[in-house]
């Protein structure tokens, strides 16, 4: 009995393609638990020095609203970069009941580097991109994006 034909042909080049998005995202854990061990700070903790070095002195509630977490898990966030000497907690100048988080000069710096090295990753994997090619590849990647933060939603219900 011959092979029956593909019913869609297109099915093998999508599974490859979401093949390939599953090593570069192994790829990035990877690197991103190279950086962990390099500088003691996890992912998450670092995701708010990031937004810290953004944003400037912020109360715990604008930290937790901007990572999208609960002002619990941002206390544990900041209890840790205080014990590691990238915060501190100021008393907020206007308002008695809540704290800013201050980066300390080890973090300003922490957050200097990241702004650096962010940009010189950028720069190694996109720098020999043709400009319409990357802006393809932005919009496809926000469009699968898009659908998977979607599906993950969907699928959680």
């Amino acid at each position: 009995m011959a092979d029956s034909p593909d019913p869609d042909p297109r099915g093998a080049e999508r599974t490859g393609v979401l093949d390939r998005v599953l090593h570069l995202a192994t790829l990035v854990q990877a690197d991103m638990a190279r950086f962990q061990e390099e500088t003691g700070l996890t992912a998450a903790r670092t995701h708010l020095l990031w937004v810290l070095g953004a944003a400037g002195p912020s109360t715990q509630a604008a930290l937790a609203a901007a990572l999208d977490v609960s002002p619990r898990n941002v206390t544990g966030l900041v209890d840790g970069l205080v014990a590691s000497g990238h915060v501190t907690r100021e008393a907020h100048p206007t308002d008695r009941r809540a704290a800013l988080v201050t980066p300390t000069a080890a973090g300003e710096a922490a957050v200097a580097e990241l702004v650096r090295s962010h940009a010189e990753l950028a720069d190694q994997l996109f720098g020999g991109v043709a400009p319409r090619d990357l802006a393809v590849f932005a919009r496809v990647l926000d469009d699968v994006t898009a659908t998977f933060a979607r599906l993950v939603e969907e699928a959680a219900r």
